[in-house]
This record gives C-alpha cells, sequence and structure tokens, in this order.
C-alpha cells in the first residue's frame, strides 16, 4: 500500500472533524501517518511517539521537543525528526497531505510523489496566525499536484490559484447522527436543563459570536443554551454567564447525537468576521442529519446549500434569532420536515468524498506516470 504523510494543525483527538472522517476512510487503500504539530516535553533528545488509531489503520506521530529549544532550531529539528521517520518506514513513492501550509518549512526538501493540499480553512485568517503562513500557503499551491478545498466560499478564491482545484464541502456521517432521532436517556450533564433547549457544539473561539447568545438568553430567560466544546484562544472569562446558558465541555464524537437528540433546537451562531468568511460548517448536516432544525448567522456557505430551506433560518441579530427559534417551536408539521431534511442530505456521505478524492489522487498520478513516459523522466 502507498502511504500518505499528512500535516496537521489540528490534532487527532480534538474535535472530530473533515481530516479525520477523510484520513480514516482513505486509509482502507493507503497507510496513513498523520503527523501533529510538535509537544515540547521531551526529557532528552527529541524524538516522536507513534500511536495507531483505534478501529482505523492510521497511525498518529507526534514530534517530542525539549522544552524552551530555541525558536530557530524548531524547523530544523522537525525536518531531522521527518527524514527519520521517512527512512524507518523505508517509504519511496509517497503522497504528502497537507492541512497546515506551515509544514512546508520542514518538509519542502523531500520529493513525494504526489502532493494534495486540502483547504479546509483560511488559516491566514485566524488568531494567532503566523506571518509566514501566507508565504507558505503560495509556495505549497505551486507545489501541489491536487487542491482540494471545504466549501464554496475558499474554492471560488483558490480555484484561480491551481489548475486542479475542486471543491468538496462538509459532508455528514448520516448513521452515527440519525442516532439522534431515536428515544434515549439524556446524558447526566444534560438531563436537569429545562426545554426549550437550543444547542450548539464545536469549538468555542474567535469565530463564536458570544453576544449574540448572551443577549438572546436575555430575551428568552426560560429558554436554556447549551454549549458543548473545548475554549481555544479566547478567555472563559469573557463568555456569558447566564443562569439560562449551560457550558458543557468537550464531547467525544461518538457522544454527540445523544446531546443533541435532547436539544429542541440546534444553533451557529458565528460571528462575521475574517476568521468566518470563507467557513463551511461541517455541524450543518450533523445537525440536520440528527433531525434538528438549524439557526446560523449569515455564513455565505450555509446561506448557499441550506438558506433557502425551511430547514436551516438565517439570522444575525437577537431578534431575528428569537423569531427564527419561534417559528421553529411552534412548527408541529415535523414529519414532512423530516422527509425534505433527509432528501437534502441523501447524496451527502464522506465516504462518498473519499471516494471522489481517491478517484481524482489516482487520475492524477496515472498523469504524472504518463507525462514522465512522455518525457523519457
Amino acid at each position: 500500500m502507498q502511504t500518505i504523510i499528512c500535516f496537521s494543525h489540528l490534532r487527532w483527538n480534538f474535535v472530530y472533524q473533515r481530516p479525520q472522517h477523510l484520513l480514516s476512510r482513505l486509509s482502507e487503500l493507503y497507510n496513513v501517518l498523520f503527523i501533529e504539530e510538535p509537544l515540547f516535553d521531551a526529557e532528552g533528545e527529541a524524538q516522536y511517539s507513534i500511536t495507531k488509531v483505534p478501529g482505523t489503520d492510521v497511525q498518529v506521530i507526534v514530534p517530542h521537543l525539549s522544552p524552551g529549544v530555541e525558536e530557530d532550531k524548531i524547523v530544523s529539528i522537525q525536518k531531522s525528526l521527518l527524514d527519520s521517520l521517512v527512512r524507518n518506514y523505508r517509504l519511496n513513492n509517497y503522497i504528502f497531505w497537507y492541512y497546515s501550509p506551515m509544514a512546508m518549512l520542514f518538509s519542502r526538501h523531500l520529493t513525494p510523489g504526489f502532493i494534495v493540499y486540502d483547504c479546509m480553512d483560511e488559516l491566514s485568517a485566524f488568531m494567532f496566525a503566523s506571518p509566514l503562513l501566507k508565504i507558505c500557503e503560495t509556495e505549497l499551491i505551486g507545489r501541489a499536484d491536487l487542491l482540494l478545498t471545504g466549501g464554496y466560499s475558499l474554492y471560488s478564491v483558490k480555484k484561480e490559484l491551481h489548475k486542479n482545484a475542486y471543491c468538496f464541502p462538509s459532508s455528514i456521517d448520516k448513521d452515527h447522527f440519525y442516532r439522534a432521532r431515536r428515544r434515549q436517556a439524556d446524558p447526566v450533564d444534560q438531563a436537569g436543563i429545562p426545554f426549550p433547549r437550543l444547542g450548539f457544539f464545536g469549538v468555542l473561539d474567535e469565530r463564536f459570536n458570544s453576544d449574540l447568545v448572551k443577549e438572546a438568553a436575555l430575551l428568552r430567560p426560560h429558554w436554556h443554551f447549551i454549549m458543548i466544546g473545548p475554549v481555544v484562544k479566547i478567555d472563559p472569562a469573557a463568555l456569558p454567564n447566564l443562569a439560562n446558558i449551560h457550558y458543557l465541555g468537550m464531547k467525544q464524537y461518538k457522544e454527540l447525537p445523544a446531546y443533541l437528540a435532547g436539544w429542541d433546537i440546534a444553533i451557529m451562531p458565528f460571528a462575521l468576521n475574517a476568521a468566518t468568511r470563507f467557513i463551511s460548517p461541517t455541524k450543518t448536516p450533523e445537525y440536520l442529519a440528527g433531525g434538528k432544525p438549524v439557526i446560523s448567522t449569515s455564513i455565505r456557505d450555509v446561506i448557499h446549500t441550506y438558506g433557502n430551506k425551511k430547514m436551516v433560518r438565517i439570522a444575525d441579530t437577537p431578534q431575528e434569532f428569537i423569531t427564527a427559534a419561534e417559528c421553529f417551536l411552534s412548527n408541529e408539521n415535523k414529519e414532512e420536515w423530516i422527509k425534505e431534511t433527509d432528501a437534502l442530505l441523501a447524496d451527502m456521505s464522506w465516504d462518498g468524498t473519499a471516494q471522489a478524492i481517491t478517484a481524482l489522487i489516482q487520475q492524477g498520478q496515472a498523469e504524472k506516470e504518463d507525462l514522465k513516459k512522455t518525457h523519457n523522466i
């Protein structure tokens, strides 16, 4: 089996999203080495640890560097560790798969047989992004054989930069989230929260519109807002602290349907800023597969796919949010709504996305081989 070496800015055991969905499926056809960003906890020389992901053939590689290592040495150490990894696995014709353009700094010297850039976010717009990120991305796009984007907004920009650019928006593991439609016991930490419930799962960071949630909660003190997910890059103290807003922390992917089952409405209160301009939230189809109506702020990719559908309503102000929620709460025709939702989701699956991407990789590799033969390389 050919090997995919993936460079990711997200850790495998963080929020389960696009990288995990795609690479766990691709591991049925490829050996997958998923390289995370380094941890600075080595007691001696720099090394890397290897952990196999249960139920898949993905191996997670974590570089371990010494605490306090000089900034200018971090790249050279990562380069050395990558070289040793390629050598120890005796890799020749391998594939590089990038989520993090910054990995170009320590991987550009190697010559993989094929390069995929799966651009799932405009990372340069995120809080604390490195000033080198755009430079690295330009180099990566110039070297990539295949450019994928995680949504239509990103595709509209990136397609002008690469001749082999394809859009693969957020998809869905329907069987997993269909479980939320069943009657089941509420998770212990959610069971005591009164109804109606409006819930969110995801990362609470600079993309989260805490003011919108706070104002809506103040307008409807008898509604309860449930927030599930880690707080990242922002001060937890800055989040609204009201009796009807409940922060339940991070949950495992397998637990999400049980929480979703106990909500009346699922919400996506994203701020409208540079960090959300190009996002394509994975949670939109996940919420819908769980049988929950969705309220979202005016994220372009959400409007493009779902905005004109009755199962997702767009609201940017507290009053718009309340109006949308009241409309959903008063809707008694749930059976017809479910039929329309299922029709919308019918052609969406991570399995189908993985298969389509695999076909593009194989086609691209065949074309490179034909080109080599033509030019006697």
